[in-house]
C-alpha cells in the first residue's frame, strides 16, 4: 500500500445528523429487516401489534385488517383509542408523538402497558416513515379525531371530525414505492401471521379482508381455546398418538406467566414454537431451555419409576422425548430482554426456572393421571431412542468409510477449484442429461455440479437411519461437507450457494419439493442462513432473424411478442419442457451466468406455516393434499404435465 495517501477531511462538518424519522428512510433495513416482501409485510404486523397490546391490556376484543383495492392497508380495533391530549414536554398531541418520534409510546415505563410486543415502541413511527400516506382516526372521549402523515412528517393537525360513543383506533397506510422493491401484499403471508396472533391471544377476534379485484376474500380468526387450538391446527394432518392436548398455565404475581400446549404425533420431527409477549422467539432462549430441561427430566423419571427403563439402561436423550412432539410455549413478562436486533431469542434468566418448575409439576401430574396416554408417549420415546442408536451406528459406519465428512467426494460431483465457500456454489441438477450440459457450460472455477438421479427419498416419512441409506442424499451430504443431524456443522459448508435446478414441469416441481423437505427437516440452518436457492431456467426461446430472446414467464413472453409485432422477419418460438433441451451454452447464458440469471432465495419466515405445508404436501394423508391442490390449482398456468 502506498504511503502517499491523501487524508480526507474528517471533522464535525462530516458528521451527518438525520432529523426526526430520516434515519428510518435512510436505513430502513435496520428497522424492518429488508425492503423486500418480508419488510413490507412487517409494516402490517407493527400496526396490528399495537392493537394486540390493547388486547393484552384487556381493552380490545376485535381487530380488522383490510387490504384495500389500491394495496393500502387499514387496521381498526375497538380498544381505548390512542391518547390525543398534549404531550407534557413536546406540546403536541400524544398521537402525533407516537407517529413522528422514534422510541415514543406507551411501552417505555409510562404505565401504558405492562406487557407488550411490537418494535419496543418504534412501530407506528417506522410505519409512518416508510409510507407515502398514513391516516389515523381515533374514537375517544365521545369524539372522532383524525390526523394525516406522509413519509414521517405531519401533514395535517389533529382535527375533531365527529362524535362517537365507541372507542378505538383506525390506521390506514400505503407503503412508499420509493422505499420498497414492490408494494404488493400477499394474503397468505398475512393470513399465517394473523392466525398465529389469534391463537396466542385467546378470545381476540381478528378479521382479514382482501378487497382487491379478482382476489376478494375474508378470513376470521377467533380461538377461545388459544394455543390448545394452535396445537390442534398444526396436527390436523398428522396422526396423534394420544387424544388429549396437554395444557397448563401459571402466573407469578404480576411479573410473568407461562402457557404451554403440547401433543405427540407419529412424525419423526419435532415442532417447538416459542413466544415471548407474542413475539416468535425462533432462536428459543431461556423459556425454551427451561421447558426442554423439564421435559427430559420428567419423562426419564416417569420411565424409571414405572420400569420402562431399567436402572442400568441409558436414559432417554432430549431428542428422544421431543420426536413427534408439537408444542407451543408462550410466556408474557414485563421487561423482556431480547438478544440481537431481530428479537428472536429471549434472555431473561429468571424465566428459565419458572417455566422449568411449572412444566415439571403439571407434566408429571398429567402422566400420573393418564397412564394409558403416558404409555403411548413413552413407547414413542423409546422407539426414537432405538432409532437414534441405529442412526449413530449408520453414521459411524459411513464415517469410517470417509463418507459424510467430505473427505471422499462423490464420483458424480464435478467440483469447482475455488476453495473459499463464500465464492463457491453447487448446482443440484435433475437428471444426467441436464447434468452433462451444466458440467460443460459452468464456470469451473466457482461452480460445482451434482446430478441427481430421479426423485430422492421423501424424508417426511423416514427416520435418519433410513435416510442415511439413500445414495442420492449421502452424495449431497458429502458434497456439502457439513454433515447431518447432531454432527451438522454449518462452518464446514463448502458452498454458500446451493442451487436447485429442475425442469419446469410436475416432476421438476416434485423433485424441488423433496429437496426442500430434506433441507428443512434435516439441514434447517442451510435455509435459515440463506444458502439455498432455486434456479429459474427460461420457459421460452424466441428467434427473429439473428436475434435470440429468452423469457422466464408467460407475462414476459406476452410482453415480448407485443414488442416484436412491428418487426419484420420470421418469428420462431421454442417452449422448453426440460433443461435437457438446452445445450451447454444456452444453459450458461440463461440459467448459470452470474450476470444474466435469476435466482430465488429460499427463506423461512414462519416455522408454523412451513411445518404445515410440508406436512400437507409430503405427509401420509391424501385428502389434505387434494384440498391444497384444488385451492391452489388456479394459480398455476401452463404447467407441463
Amino acid at each position: 500500500m502506498s504511503a502517499n495517501v491523501i487524508q480526507q477531511q474528517y471533522d464535525a462538518e462530516q458528521i451527518q445528523v438525520l432529523e426526526g424519522l430520516d434515519p428510518v428512510r435512510k436505513r430502513p433495513g435496520m428497522y424492518i429487516g429488508s425492503t423486500g416482501p418480508r419488510g413490507l409485510h412487517h409494516l402490517v404486523y407493527e400496526v396490528v401489534d399495537n392493537s394486540v397490546d390493547e388486547a393484552l391490556a384487556g381493552f380490545c376484543k376485535s381487530i380488522n385488517v383490510t387490504i384495500q383495492s389500491d394495496n393500502s392497508i387499514v387496521v381498526e380495533d375497538d380498544g381505548r383509542g390512542m391518547p390525543v391530549d398534549l404531550h407534557p414536554k413536546l406540546k403536541i398531541p400524544a398521537v402525533e408523538v407516537i407517529h413522528t418520534v422514534l422510541h415514543a409510546g406507551g411501552k417505555f415505563g409510562g404505565g401504558g402497558y405492562k406487557v407488550s410486543g411490537g418494535l419496543h415502541g418504534v412501530g407506528a413511527s417506522v410505519v409512518n416513515a416508510l409510507s407515502e400516506i398514513m391516516e389515523v382516526e381515533i374514537r375517544r372521549n365521545g369524539k372522532i379525531y383524525k390526523q394525516v402523515y406522509s413519509r414521517g412528517k405531519t401533514v395535517t393537525p389533529l382535527t375533531e371530525i365527529g362524535e362517537s360513543r365507541k372507542t378505538g383506533s383506525k390506521t390506514m397506510f400505503k407503503p412508499d414505492p420509493e422505499i420498497f422493491d414492490e408494494v404488493n401484499f400477499e394474503f397468505g403471508t398475512l393470513e399465517h401471521r394473523l392466525r398465529e396472533m389469534a391463537f396466542l391471544n385467546k378470545g381476540v377476534k381478528i378479521t382479514l379482508k382482501d378487497e382487491r379485484e379478482g382476489q376478494k376474500r375474508t378470513e376470521v380468526f377467533h380461538y377461545e381455546g388459544g394455543i390448545r387450538e394452535f396445537v390442534k391446527h398444526q396436527n390436523k394432518n398428522k396422526e396423534v398418538i394420544h387424544p388429549d392436548i396437554i395444557y397448563f398455565e401459571m402466573k407469578k404475581d404480576e411479573l410473568y406467566e407461562v402457557e404451554v400446549a403440547m401433543q405427540y404425533t407419529d412424525r419423526y420431527n419435532e415442532l417447538l414454537l416459542s413466544y415471548a409477549n407474542n413475539i416468535n422467539t425462533s432462536e428459543g432462549g431461556t423459556h425454551m431451555i427451561g421447558f426442554k430441561s423439564a421435559l427430559t427430566r420428567v419423562f426419564n423419571d416417569y420411565a424409571k419409576r414405572n420400569k420402562f427403563i431399567k436402572d442400568n439402561e441409558e436414559a432417554l436423550a432430549g431428542e428422544d422425548v421431543r420426536e413427534g412432539l408439537t408444542a407451543i410455549v408462550s410466556v408474557k413478562l414485563i421487561n423482556p430482554q431480547f438478544e440481537g436486533q431481530t428479537k428472536t431469542k429471549l434472555g431473561n434468566s429468571e424465566i428459565r426456572g419458572f417455566v422449568e418448575t411449572t412444566t415439571n409439576e403439571y407434566l408429571t401430574a398429567f402422566l400420573e393421571e393418564n397412564p394409558s396416554q403416558a404409555r403411548a408417549i413413552l413407547d414413542k420415546c423409546l422407539r426414537a431412542a432405538r432409532a437414534r442408536e441405529a442412526a449413530r451406528k449408520a453414521r459411524e459406519l459411513t464415517r469410517r468409510k470417509g463418507v459424510l465428512d467430505g473427505l471422499t467426494l462423490p464420483g458424480k460431483l464435478a467440483d469447482c477449484s475455488e476453495k473459499d465457500p463464500a465464492l463457491s456454489e453447487i448446482f443440484l441438477v435433475e437428471g444426467d442429461s441436464a447434468g452433462g450440459s451444466a458440467k460443460q457450460g459452468r464456470d469451473r472455477k466457482r461452480q460445482a455440479v451434482l446430478p441427481l438421479r430421479g426423485k430422492i427419498l421423501n424424508v417426511e416419512k423416514a427416520r435418519l437411519d433410513r435416510i442415511l441409506n439413500s445414495e442420492e442424499i449421502k452424495n449431497m451430504i458429502t458434497a456439502f461437507g457439513c454433515n447431518i443431524g447432531e454432527d451438522f456443522n454449518i462452518e464446514k459448508l463448502r458452498y454458500h450457494k446451493i442451487i436447485i435446478m429442475t425442469d419446469a414441469d410436475v416432476d421438476g416441481a416434485h423433485i424441488r419439493t423433496l429437496l426442500l423437505t430434506f433441507f428443512y427437516r434435516y439441514m434447517t440452518p442451510l435455509i435459515e442462513g440463506g444458502y439455498v436457492y432455486a434456479a429459474q431456467p427460461p420457459l421460452y426461446q424466441t428467434k427473429i432473424g439473428k436475434e435470440v430472446y429468452y423469457t422466464y414467464s408467460e407475462r414476459e413472453q406476452e410482453k415480448l411478442m407485443k414488442e416484436l409485432a412491428d418487426k419484420s422477419g420470421k418469428v420462431s418460438i421454442q417452449r422448453y419442457k426440460g433443461l435437457g433441451e438446452m445445450d451447454s451454452q444456452q444453459l450458461w447464458e440463461t440459467t448459470m451466468d452470474y450476470n444474466n440469471r435469476t435466482l430465488i432465495q429460499i427463506t423461512l419466515d414462519n416455522v408454523a406455516a412451513a411445518d404445515d405445508i410440508f406436512t400437507t404436501l409430503m405427509g401420509d394423508k391424501v385428502p389434505p393434499r387434494r384440498k391444497f391442490i384444488e385451492e391452489n390449482a388456479r394459480q398455476v398456468k401452463n404447467l407441463d404435465i
